[in-house]
């Protein structure tokens, strides 16, 4: 018998479900995602082996970018799917069977709760909250086409402004891989701003080997895309979840409307 489809291994009754959603029923041609929004510990992997402090940190979610996304999904009424575990127990944006999809080291932290974990119990992790997410994604995926809703994918990230002691300098960055429509007109709109460091496919940028979501969902898919990373710094707080969430707002607002008006959506 394979028990690798037990969900009673990893979620229980009293876990709460990876996928988390907001404004179903939004109207606007974007679409969210936000693959490290929570997190969350199964109540079987315990704290990993971990203190509390390593597990508030900028390895185990993205610090403020769950703020930002529901924020932000109000002010332009879009649809955000989100997975609510940490990054430490799968990294929903990561292929599975990377070394960084379950990582032993995150940093210079070892996680000791994934150290010797076997494909079986990897497999598990990957059914209960890496499958569910992607799946839900595809769903509204095809069930926008087919109403014939533009789709417009864009996915929230943060990043910690030290990274292995090396200071990073900008405000927000522009992830992209294989699109060339609206990675320019973010670029543009951002660095208009005046006030900011705008990284262009910086601090990260999106690759196959990288990168799950825009790969698969975005790019398979031929939908315009983007990634948005936000330094932690900047977010950590609710004022400034407000401010970026805001500023953000105006940006895209602007970008659907040259994109309807370019008939690209």
């Amino acid at each position: 018998m394979n028990d690798a489809g037990d969900t009673s291994l990893l979620l229980s009754a009293t876990d709460v479900p990876p996928v988390h959603e907001s404004n179903g029923a939004g109207r606007s041609p974007f679409l969210f995602t936000c693959d490290h929004y929570g997190r969350l510990l199964p109540r079987a992997l315990g704290d990993l082996g971990l203190p509390e402090s390593e597990l508030v940190r900028h390895i185990a979610w993205d610090i403020g970018i769950a703020g930002v996304a529901e924020l932000l999904a109000d002010h332009l009424d879009v649809h955000l799917v989100a997975q609510r575990y940490s990054r430490l127990v799968i990294d929903c944006n990561r292929p599975p069977g990377a070394a960084s999809s379950i990582p032993r080291i995150s940093e210079a932290t070892v996680i000791p709760g994934n150290d010797g974990l076997s494909p079986e119990a990897a497999d598990v992790r990957r059914q209960h909250i890496f499958d569910p997410y992607h799946r839900r994604i595809d769903e509204i995926i095809d069930a926008r086409l087919a109403r014939g809703q533009p789709t417009v994918l864009v996915s929230l990230h943060s990043f910690t402004p030290v990274y292995a002691g090396i200071a990073r300098p900008w405000h927000i960055g522009t992830l992209y891989h294989r699109d060339h429509t609206l990675p320019p007109l973010l670029l543009r709109h951002l660095r208009a701003e005046g006030d900011l460091v705008v990284g262009d496919n910086e601090p990260y940028a999106v690759s196959d080997i990288t990168d799950y979501t825009i790969p698969v969902h975005g790019e398979m898919r031929s939908l315009i895309n983007t990634g948005i990373e936000i330094r932690q710094d900047l977010i950590g707080d609710q004022g400034g979840q407000h401010q970026w969430a805001e500023r953000l707002a105006r940006i895209l607002g602007a970008i659907a409307e040259t994109l309807r008006k370019e008939a690209v959506i």
